[in-house]
């Protein structure tokens, strides 16, 4: 259905409620020779006669009663359902989709959802474990979470962490074995264990920084991986170095199953940020989100 038809059979349904040309005209703030022109057209598209006007009154005919029947409901319906859309506007409600990798889900966004959703519970949150980055546009989805601030222009980022680390770490036993390494060059006499990465299918070459100097390492090893999980666990279990974010092996330094090397190496970075589209219109549960994630510290 064409969107002039949709007006044209809006404006029957209010000449024929109103049994007036007058105040329907006033009512959708129109003219009434332009409501009878509307009128004309749409009875000669139809074929048939939809109201009998005489100098007193206008009425339904047969046939206009027949649509008529057909279409106040509907618009009813319409009507009801905008309404509940503008709702929406102001009330936390809806389902909000959102694109992340699987450290984000769990580290910075599952924390805020636990305290949040409880209180909301008309608000919906679909997460998609996805280590790549995906088109949140094309994709459909509502935000994404990334590391760092460099996005599109189009785009508006929100920082939901703080700033983080990665950590080399060996086992140990390991290192009794290998002295440990002093310099990022000392990493090619070490069995190293490797990240495969999803989203291009090669090896993460390690990014190590030290005074402003960085640096770009390929790694070899026996071991590779396309989950972080598997690299902590190969290497409590002294078969190489894994570098992995440092949060993720902190209970394990800590008690000392895992020493860290190179740590002056390994210099600080920006955090997770949430994007979004900056021409979306945040809905009230969206905004409520957003807020509920944005770091303070």
């Amino acid at each position: 259905m064409q969107r002039e038809e949709l007006v044209d059979l809006n404006a029957f349904t209010v000449v024929a409620e109103e049994k007036s040309f007058t105040r329907a005209a006033a009512k959708l703030g129109t003219s009434q020779s332009s409501l009878s022109h509307t009128i004309r057209r749409l009875e000669a598209r139809l074929g048939v006669r939809l109201l009998t006007r005489t100098t007193r009154n206008v009425a339904p005919t047969e046939a206009g009663e027949r649509l008529l029947a057909t279409l106040r409901p509907a618009l009813e319906s319409i009507g009801a359902e905008l309404a509940s859309l503008s709702e929406l506007r102001e009330k936390p409600a809806g389902t909000i989709r959102i694109t992340t990798s699987e450290h984000a889900a769990v580290t910075v966004l599952w924390p805020a959802l636990e305290r949040l959703l409880p209180q909301y519970p008309d608000i919906h949150v679909e997460l998609s474990i996805d280590s790549g980055l995906r088109d949140i546009v094309a994709d459909r989805f509502d935000a994404g979470v990334r590391l760092g601030e460099a996005l599109a222009k189009d785009m508006i980022a929100v920082r939901i962490s703080p700033d983080m680390r990665m950590a080399i770490v060996g086992s140990p036993t390991y290192l009794d074995r290998r002295p440990a390494p002093k310099t990022p060059s000392d990493l090619a006499e070490h069995s190293c264990i490797n990240l495969r990465l999803l989203s291009s299918g090669g090896l993460y070459a390690w990014e190590l920084e030290k005074d402003g100097r960085e640096v770009r390492v390929r790694v070899d090893g026996q071991l590779a991986f396309n989950n972080v999980g598997m690299i902590v666990r190969a290497a409590k279990a002294g078969l190489g170095l894994g570098f992995v974010m440092e949060d993720h092996v902190a209970e394990d330094l800590a008690s000392g199953r895992l020493v860290r090397v190179l740590g002056d190496w390994c210099a600080p970075f920006s955090g997770y940020h949430l994007y979004y589209p900056s021409r979306r219109q945040p809905s009230a549960a969206f905004s409520l989100l957003v807020d509920a994630l944005r770091y303070r510290g």
